[in-house]
């Protein structure tokens, strides 16, 4: 027996899980502009230490000024058009496209957007844990929230309470 395995063979059911394209969750909080779905997190496979699901974001959705405490972000870009603006003033501004990939570090303060006008962003988002991390952050957004906020459990709308 392997000494990193389970004594009671457990590894059959608790091991490495597939999780179908047709069985993500949306039991997740949805918002106009969006639509969020989990694959991996804590209910559905016992994960401790990360999220990750899809994410679609509706033309010209945008947040508010935020950062996710000490949470790592990785976002996937699958399709569409991703703006990503970071800095103490969301100065910095930054581009991509399908096949991306996007790194947000712990506490840089930042905005997503969808940069089309007329195309839905997909995404694949992975997080360093499964909490729900956001700040709202009192900065002027550079390319203001307007028509869809993207708004969901890490994303809350402008001027909300932080959590």
């Amino acid at each position: 027996m392997n000494p990193q395995e389970p004594p009671d063979g457990s590894w059959k059911h608790d091991g490495v899980r597939v999780v179908p394209a047709g069985s993500l969750d949306a039991n997740t909080a949805q918002t106009p502009g969006m639509d969020r779905k989990a694959a991996i997190n804590f209910a559905r496979v016992g994960a401790q230490k990360l999220w990750a699901g899809t994410v679609h974001i509706h033309p010209d959705a945008k947040t508010g000024a935020h950062h996710h405490g000490p949470l790592e972000s990785v976002i996937y870009i699958v399709s569409g058009r991703a703006r990503m603006r970071w800095g103490e003033r969301l100065e910095f501004t930054a581009e991509a496209g399908p096949g991306d990939f996007i790194y947000v570090p712990p506490f840089v303060p930042h905005q997503e957007i969808n940069a089309s006008a007329t195309e839905v962003l997909s995404c694949v988002l992975c997080r360093s844990d499964g909490q729900a991390v956001a700040v709202n952050l009192d900065i002027e957004p550079v390319e203001k929230p307007e028509s869809v906020h993207w708004v969901d459990p890490t994303h809350p709308a402008p001027g909300s309470p932080n959590p």
